[in-house]
């Protein structure tokens, strides 16, 4: 999925609740502004979050849980949580949103008995019949143990045909990598199908028919799953083993260079919105940008950013000490303000295995290794990984590299307006159509495929 600079929500242990089928409205107190925020809840509990006043509506919710009269649900999007306490006769739930370490109080009133979870529509997600085959596989990765599982499209006739391998961003993904109904993977092999590029897309560990899923897992595990998806085609044969390929968006994009590294030997490589420079440098940078595009005062961002830095470089310093990483980044927030039991609360997150490995680990050496083509494709307006602060990096590391900003893109590569998270679930737009033609043809020409 996404690289993400605050606190993400722990996962909701108990079970989805019916009962609080509806609408349920709210407003936050926002830097002295008001906020709506309504949560949306279908008859069989699962739920969407909006926020009217910022243009974001489908904002998928874990949750919400009822347990003890408690209600609880996290926004992973937006990493936000709520919990509170639900009213005797069920029509207010009084508790707080938490991102971070900022708590804001707030009364949901059910407006509604039911709810409809419907969104913006999704044009460009493709609708069979579809003028290819498409085949639901399983390949093992021997050296963790698991078995993956995804789908394999593959152009007409016998072959044998080059192939893609796509690696989803940071998060527990599907194979298409939902977001906010956007399934851009699924758009992705859909036009590279079509062009006569064969292409397996994957669950990530722990979801769909994948396994795995273990909080130790890091970038470094699921490197050896692209691995194992490499050595899997290299057995089919439709497909030309010489010509494979790896597409790697946000933390895929980190990982592709690992396969070659590791001595996978893909046939080239394509990075969409890959991180140049450490993860703590990203997610520093992310904590400025999302703040400013927030409207977030200067001197709030600056501090902000400031504080962010110290959890950052308090989590590389503890990469291999997850008890030590724990006790400085309690510190840094208890020295904030936050109570010590709401502070560990929070860092649990940012001391986990994967974390402390993304926040440490430098791309650079990597990527200045390669010796296979790379494309890297840059939004202009990413606020997670910025093109100005990865682009030129990449540039410097690997000259040989072929490096696309695209200005009017976001993250996700759609046309944007600001670039900020908010907008990704209202845009129709899955994948720009400038982002789908300059990989496709990229692609393409690095498999001898004949020019549209």
């Amino acid at each position: 999925m996404i690289l993400t600079s605050i606190i993400a929500a722990a996962a909701l242990q108990a079970a989805p609740a019916p009962q609080l089928a509806g609408q349920w409205d709210g407003v936050l107190s926002v830097g002295g502004q008001s906020l709506r925020i309504v949560l949306r809840v279908d008859p069989t509990g699962a739920a969407v979050v909006d926020s009217p006043d910022q243009g974001a509506s489908g904002i998928p919710a874990v949750g919400p849980t009822v347990e003890g009269g408690v209600v609880r649900f996290s926004v992973p999007a937006v990493r936000a949580a709520f919990e509170g306490v639900l009213a005797e006769d069920g029509r207010s739930i009084t508790g707080a949103l938490t991102q971070g370490p900022a708590s804001m109080p707030v009364v949901l009133t059910r407006t509604a008995e039911t709810a409809s979870l419907a969104g913006p529509s999704r044009p460009q997600t493709p609708v069979a019949p579809f003028p290819y085959r498409s085949e639901d596989v399983t390949f093992p990765n021997a050296s963790g143990g698991i078995t993956l599982a995804g789908t394999l499209t593959l152009p007409p006739g016998e072959g044998p045909f080059p192939a893609a391998i796509l690696i989803t961003g940071s998060g527990a993904q599907d194979r298409d990598e939902t977001i906010l109904n956007h399934k851009p993977f699924l758009v992705w092999a859909d036009a590279l199908t079509r062009r006569g590029v064969a292409v397996l897309r994957y669950d990530d560990r722990g979801v769909g028919g994948s396994g795995g899923g273990t909080p130790d897992e890091t970038s470094a595990d699921f490197a050896t799953d692209a691995a194992a998806a490499l050595a899997y085609l290299r057995t089919r044969p439709e497909i030309d083993p010489r010509s494979i390929g790896l597409i790697g968006h946000s933390e895929g994009g980190l990982i592709a260079p690992m396969v070659a590294q590791n001595g996978g030997e893909p046939a080239w490589i394509v990075m969409l919105a890959g991180p140049s420079v450490s993860g703590g440098e990203i997610l520093v940078e992310q904590q400025r940008r999302l703040a400013t595009a927030a409207g977030m005062p200067a001197d709030r961002v600056e501090s902000g950013t400031a504080h962010q830095r110290a959890l950052m470089e308090a989590v590389a310093r503890n990469k291999d000490d997850p008890a030590a990483a724990e006790r400085e980044t309690v510190a840094l927030l208890s020295a904030a303000g936050v109570s010590e039991a709401q502070a560990k609360e929070a860092v649990r997150p940012i001391v986990a295995a994967w974390y402390r490995w993304f926040v440490s680990h430098d791309p650079a050496p990597t990527l200045a290794a390669l010796h296979v083509p790379l494309l890297a494709i840059y939004g202009g307006k990413d606020l997670q990984v910025p093109a100005d602060q990865n682009a030129p990096v990449l540039a410097r590391v690997l000259p040989a590299a072929e490096i696309v900003i695209l200005p009017d893109l976001n993250h996700l590569m759609q046309t944007a307006g600001t670039g900020a998270p908010s907008e990704y679930g209202t845009i129709e737009e899955t994948i720009a159509p400038e982002a789908l033609k300059t990989v496709v043809d990229w692609v393409a020409a690095r498999s001898n495929l004949p020019p549209q």
